[in-house]
Order: C-alpha cells, then structure tokens, then sequence
C-alpha cells in the first residue's frame, strides 16, 4: 500500500524522507532543538567553568536535549527500519548527559571525571548521530565512507576530553 505522504521532498536540497505533515511537523521542532544542544554544548565547552555562564549552557544544553530525544523518539517510530540507530543514539546521549548531570549534582569522589566523560560523550553521540543522518548533505563528509561518520566525532573529541581531564586532574582525586 503506497502512501503518497511518505514520499521524500526536498527542502533547500535536503531531502526530507517524508512528507508526513506529522514527519514534517515533528521535524521542524526537531531540527532547532538540535541546533540549540549544539550551541548551548559549546558555549558550556567553552566557558570558564567557575562562573555561572557553564552551568547555564550545560542545563539549556540538557534540557533541549531531552527535547531532542522525545522528538527522535517519535521520527524513529515513524521510520523504525530506517532511522532506529538513530534513536538508539539519541538514547545514549541523554543517558550520558544524565550521568553527568547527576554527577554535578552528587559532588562524589571523583565526580569531575563523571561530569567531563558524560557531558563529552553525550556531545560525541549528538554529533555522530547528525553526521549519519546528514552527511550526505553537506560538502566534503558526502565523500566520506559512512563508517567515518561513526568514528570521526570520537577522534576529533578525545584529544579535547583528555586535555579537560588533565586539566582538571587537581578536582578529579
């Protein structure tokens, strides 16, 4: 049974894989959401972290991500066999940005460490999950392997995580 809303449009040459009003609606929700955890997780990346600027891009940051998830959540229902990787990523970013959240919050031994490999590798995933779902759009990741879209994040954040820790190994005991 062909349905002739679930044929992909595109929008600026981006090809949306629906045009599902619902897709269609969910996704402009989506798709600033995603630009804000991308924002508000650099401006916490980049701020002092002992004034009140990163722990307010790092709630906003949370807070659109959770937003983000719930939307992914429903895009993915919508195209289960296409895009359920997606949502299993979406998934491990809140939970690692959740773990680093409550790790702010409990202040335990070792904490710091929690926090910076939490709040990093939900970022990592953020970013591996947009780079899957639209490489083939931009120049010069659309001539890459896809596995490159899995691990390039990755390679790119560690040597920055690495330094956050050693810069920050005075808090980390």
């Amino acid at each position: 049974m062909s349905n002739v809303t679930n044929l992909a449009v595109a929008v600026f040459g981006v090809e949306i894989p629906s045009a599902s009003p619902v897709f269609v609606g969910v996704l402009t929700v989506h798709v600033p959401l995603g630009l804000a955890c991308v924002a508000t997780g650099l401006g916490a990346a980049l701020s002092p972290k002992h004034n009140r600027r990163h722990p307010r891009f790092g709630t906003a940051y949370y807070w659109c991500l959770a937003g983000l998830c719930a939307t992914a959540a429903v895009l993915a229902v919508m195209r289960w066999s296409e895009d359920y990787h997606l949502f299993i990523l979406a998934v491990v970013s809140l939970g690692a940005a959740t773990a680093g959240r409550w790790a702010v919050r409990r202040q335990r031994r070792g904490w710091v460490v929690t926090h910076i490999l939490g709040m990093s590798g939900s970022y990592v995933a953020l970013l591996t999950a947009f780079y899957l779902d639209n490489a083939k759009n931009l120049p010069l990741w659309r001539d890459l392997p896809t596995v490159a879209f899995w691990f390039l994040p990755a390679g790119v954040a560690v040597p920055f995580v690495a330094r956050a820790l050693v810069r920050h190994r005075d808090r980390t005991a």
